[in-house]
């Protein structure tokens, strides 16, 4: 194996297929259970340790600008990652394999209305949440050992715990990660060695700026024109919650809530059961859009509502994200710019190690069975090398066991 440093520092984009991508997503599609920070953690193992796309450094810069931007961050992580390896179609493979299984469960659990309930269905959701306990212990590990090799950069990670103690949510992430680049800046004095290497994007400039156009006029025109049809009332409603929430996952919930329930299109309970059924199904949370896009009161809904709210949901975050690849990956090469993502990749191992604690394991762990089942998902991951998808089946028959004593 080769031991030159700039070896180390390459990438492999643009060197896959879109059928590659779509295989390796597919997988995680339907095993990454545990929502976003567990959807990273997966990532991190899949294309990070195991198949080596790109570096932990490139892996952590892409992962700190996405937890900057709207939308769903694991999401659009997994589309830069398809993008980089194998272009336009890349980027699309990994979204559909991604996103597809959960969304189908989702719009069949709306079709049937049927939720998995007694203690078995209790039991397997229960462990899938404990899976994610192990899953994002690895990766704060992982991203630790090779983020935060020195005291400054340790005392960033937990200075940004403090920052989310003190200011919870997704302002406070965002925060935190500023206070990072702040401070690796003045740790770094502009210094900082390159560490994560070139990845290519195949987006131009011109096609940055046609995304972002398009977001704008979208976000600015929709509610003018959504009295029109209630299609586009309906898309109207799910691209802005898309556009305006940060952090993704849960947070887009209230906004989701007030965009459906509160003008009477699905009912409390409904949103409620559909919430439920989100918890216990792999890939993305924003699949939730699918259910409630089925179950809306007005026309369209059934499958024609549910393939509007599913794109309406994610198209901003991914319109943003296409705006600000080329200058990402032009910024990230500059000596001033290495210092500060230095300091907030340190910030971003201090959030995802919050979110170990908050809310994967206070959601997850209830009692010392459930931590010891925690324990075993862990040491798989880490002392015996276990794929995570046979570490999820190991998760999920010890919950069933768990509930059913």
């Amino acid at each position: 194996m080769s031991t030159d440093p700039a070896a180390k520092d390459s990438t492999t984009a643009g060197e896959g297929t879109a059928a590659e991508v779509f295989a390796a997503f597919l997988k995680l599609g339907l095993t990454s259970f545990g929502g976003p920070i567990a959807h990273l953690g997966y990532f991190r193992y899949e294309f990070v340790v195991r198949r080596a796309w790109l570096t932990e450094a490139a892996y952590a810069d892409l992962v700190a600008l996405c937890q900057f931007l709207p939308g769903p961050a694991s999401s659009q992580v997994g589309f830069a990652l398809g993008l980089m390896r194998a272009g336009w179609l890349g980027a699309l493979a990994a979204f559909a394999a991604f996103t597809l299984p959960s969304a189908l469960i989702l719009l069949g659990v709306a079709m049937t209305a049927g939720l998995a309930a007694g203690p078995m269905g209790s039991g397997l959701f229960h462990g899938l949440k404990i899976v994610a306990v192990a899953i994002v212990a690895q990766a704060v590990w992982g991203m630790a050992r090779s983020l935060c090799p020195d005291r400054e950069r340790a005392s960033i990670a937990v200075a940004s715990v403090a920052v989310l103690a003190a200011a919870p949510g997704a302002f406070g992430m965002v925060g935190a990660i500023l206070l990072g680049a702040a401070a690796g800046l003045a740790l770094g004095r502009g210094t900082g060695a390159a560490g994560g290497g070139h990845v290519a994007m195949p987006v131009s400039r011109a096609q940055a700026g046609a995304a972002l156009g398009v977001f704008a006029v979208l976000l600015v025109l929709l509610p003018l024109v959504a009295d029109q049809a209630r299609a586009l009332a309906v898309f109207d409603s799910f691209y802005r919650a898309g556009a305006l929430v940060f952090g993704g996952g849960h947070v887009v919930l209230p906004l989701l809530q007030a965009e459906t329930v509160g003008p009477g299109w699905v009912s409390p309970d409904s949103f409620l059961a559909g919430y439920g059924a989100a918890q216990a199904v792999p890939g993305p949370l924003f699949t939730f859009a699918a259910y409630l896009g089925a179950v809306l009161g007005p026309e369209p809904n059934g499958f024609m509502g549910a393939v509007i709210a599913l794109f309406a949901l994610f198209l901003p975050g991914f319109l943003i994200l296409i705006g600000v690849l080329p200058f990402w990956d032009r910024f990230r090469t500059l000596p001033l710019a290495q210092s500060a993502m230095q300091g907030a990749n340190a910030a971003v191992v201090g959030i995802l190690g919050a979110a170990l604690y908050s809310p994967v394991f206070t959601s997850a762990i209830g009692d010392l069975r459930d931590f010891t089942l925690a324990l075993v998902c862990f040491v798989l991951l880490m002392a015996w090398k276990a794929p995570p998808w046979s570490v999820v089946l190991v998760a999920a028959v010890g919950g069933v066991a768990l509930g059913c004593i």
